[in-house]
C-alpha cells in the first residue's frame, strides 16, 4: 500500500538535504559571472579597435593639415616673398608649423622641411626621402619642389605594426612642386643640394 508516513524528524532531515542539494545545484547553474567574463574578453579587442580607428582618423587629419600647410606656405616661395626677405629654412619651417595650428606644439621637433630646385618636373619624381634636408627656394622662374616630413607618434600597438612605424612614429609626407613666378629680385640663390 504505499510508504508509511515519515516522522517529523525524518521530514526535517529530508528538507535539509533538499535545501543543501538545491544550493549546490543552484550554484552549479549560476551564470551571473559568465557575462562579466565574456564582457572582459570582448572589451579588450573592442577598445583596441575603437582607439585604433580614432588614431587612424587623427593620422589622416594630421596628413591633410600638413598638406594644406605646405601648399599655403609654399605660396610665399612661389611669389618670391621668401627670397626677397632672405628667408631661411627655419623661418619657413616655423611658418608651416604656424599653419598647422592644432599640431603647433610638437611641430618644431617633429617636422623636417626640404626645399630644392630641380631642372625638370620629371627629375622631381625621382627624388627620394633625403637623409639631410636642403634649403634652395630658387630664383624667378625656377622649378621648386617643397617636401615636408612630420614624425607622428603612433600609440595603438596594432597600428604600429600595420603602419610600419619606426621607433613608434609614422612619417607623414606632404609635397608640392611649382614654377616660381617672375618676381623682381636682385638676389639669386645658388645652393647645391645633395640628392
Amino acid at each position: 500500500m504505499g510508504t508509511p508516513p515519515l516522522s517529523f524528524r525524518a521530514r526535517l532531515r529530508l528538507a535539509a538535504r533538499r535545501l543543501r542539494m538545491g544550493r549546490a545545484a543552484a550554484l552549479a547553474r549560476d551564470e551571473g559571472g559568465a557575462t562579466a567574463v565574456e564582457f572582459a574578453l570582448l572589451m579588450i579587442p573592442f577598445l583596441l579597435l575603437f582607439f585604433g580607428l580614432i588614431e587612424l582618423g587623427l593620422i589622416f587629419f594630421a596628413g591633410v593639415t600638413l598638406e594644406n600647410a605646405v601648399i599655403d606656405t609654399s605660396r610665399e616661395i612661389r611669389t618670391g616673398q621668401v627670397q626677397v626677405a632672405s628667408g631661411t629654412a627655419s623661418t619657413f619651417k616655423s611658418a608651416v608649423c604656424t599653419r598647422m595650428s592644432w599640431l603647433e606644439g610638437p611641430c618644431a621637433s617633429a617636422l623636417r622641411v626640404d626645399v630644392r630646385t630641380v631642372s625638370t618636373f620629371a627629375s622631381a619624381s625621382s627624388l627620394t626621402t633625403p637623409t639631410t634636408t636642403c634649403w634652395d627656394p630658387g630664383g624667378p622662374t625656377s622649378l621648386v619642389v617643397v617636401r615636408a616630413y612630420y614624425a607622428w607618434p603612433v600609440i595603438t600597438p596594432l597600428l604600429q605594426t600595420a603602419l610600419s612605424a619606426v621607433n613608434g612614429k609614422r612619417t607623414l609626407t606632404a609635397a608640392t612642386a611649382f614654377v616660381n613666378e617672375p618676381y623682381n629680385s636682385t638676389t639669386a640663390s645658388s645652393v647645391t643640394c645633395p640628392s
